[in-house]
């Protein structure tokens, strides 16, 4: 008596195939295959990293009536973030923090390397685009009483962005060291000389001395490319955890109707 072959292993045993679009079980077209395979990854990656409750909360969220544009400014200014790291990454490869020869490799980029103009300046102009969108991010808030219970925690890390945004700014205007550059951080350097306590050694530590040197310029680049965007992506990081967990004020309007209608019902 011939015995019965021994089962397949589960994950060996071919997968049926799905019937067509046509409803006549022909067999699955690439489109098919794609997606199925699309979805078999996606399921793989989460069945181990258990992502799916975290997104779900996330991104699937309750949004009050009335929102309008002024809601996405939170947002134009993250997505202005990424656009500077990008292209400073980019920048970074070939710029030398050298005093002797940054302005040369600055130069280098503008007028040599493949479209090197384009990528410096969309992080030229996107700095001031990103100081613009933050402030008035930060006027949205405030102007919609978004800062008050119970996100006042936000409200402070939305300040302390603020600053490092400014900083950031400062710290990536004297990476050209041409001579507009290097007087103009010699003058910011001094207002923060002049402040009370504190100033002097601020001061200290940006110029790396007690006076500009070729320390001052690497120091400078460290705190821009380094210290600075680290703190904006983590605190970045916990302003969206707050968002997510709080949820999103409504428009002062929405809340003064309903305070009227509150009041005209007990009346």
């Amino acid at each position: 008596m011939k015995l019965p072959k021994p089962p397949l292993p589960r994950a060996l045993t071919p997968r049926p195939a799905r019937p067509g679009t046509n409803g006549n079980g022909a067999k699955p077209t690439i489109g098919d295959q794609a997606a199925e395979a699309g979805a078999s990854a996606v399921g793989w990656l989460d069945e181990r990293s258990g992502a799916s409750p975290f997104l779900r909360g996330f991104l699937f969220r309750k949004v009050p009536k009335g929102t309008n544009w002024f809601y996405t400014l939170g947002s134009a200014t993250m997505f202005a973030f990424v656009s500077q790291a990008v292209t400073g990454v980019f920048l970074a490869m070939y710029y030398e923090p050298d005093p002797a020869r940054a302005y040369e490799s600055t130069a280098r980029i503008t007028n040599e390397i493949f479209l090197g103009e384009l990528v410096r300046g969309m992080h030229r102009w996107g700095a001031t685009v990103m100081v613009v969108l933050i402030f008035l991010h930060m006027g949205r808030t405030f102007f919609f009483g978004a800062y008050k219970y119970p996100r006042e925690l936000n409200w402070v890390i939305g300040v302390v962005l603020l600053v490092l945004t400014l900083a950031m700014g400062f710290t990536g205007y004297l990476l050209p060291f041409d001579q507009r550059s290097y007087w103009a951080t010699i003058v910011g350097v001094n207002i923060n000389a002049s402040g009370p306590m504190l100033g002097p050694y601020l001061a200290d530590f940006l110029r790396a001395g007690p006076e500009f040197g070729a320390t001052t310029l690497t120091r400078f680049y460290a705190l821009h490319m380094l210290l600075i965007p680290g703190l904006i992506a983590a605190l970045i990081g916990a302003h969206l955890y707050l968002v997510a967990k709080l949820g999103t004020t409504a428009p002062p309007w929405l809340k003064a109707e309903k305070a009227k209608a509150l009041s005209e019902e007990k009346i």
